[in-house]
């Protein structure tokens, strides 16, 4: 067998969930499960996107959201077995694919406006 034809059947043989369609800007809430010793909880992340990286199996996304008035920021590959849905809860409109300009707004100036459908 060749190398590509090795990595198309790795491929293959990964499930890929199917999600919603997001991008940058889309405030998006993201469930996924913690196991922690024996046991396994679903914990949800809502946040601002700030950017999507790469494409296929291979792609992951940021998320930014603000706790207790610090910055928090996590990175979540698409394919991960440990992601339960995605729920888009807003479309933003930005004109940028990678917002991180978003990091060093606070208050009224971090919002982002709704897009039309």
């Amino acid at each position: 067998m060749s190398q590509n034809a090795i990595i198309q059947f790795v491929e293959d043989q990964v499930a890929v969930k199917e999600f919603p369609e997001f991008k940058a800007g889309d405030t998006i809430t993201v469930t996924y499960k913690i196991i922690e010793g024996n046991k396994e909880r679903l914990q949800r992340f809502q946040g601002v996107v700030l950017q999507r990286v790469g494409d296929g199996p291979k792609a992951t996304f940021t998320i930014r959201k603000i706790s207790n008035n610090v910055g928090v920021e996590r990175i979540f590959p698409i394919s991960s077995p440990f992601i339960d849905e995605i729920e888009v809860n807003k479309k933003g409109a930005v004109r940028r694919a990678r917002i991180f300009y978003l990091r060093g707004l606070r208050g009224k100036k971090a919002r982002i406006k709704e897009a039309r459908r």
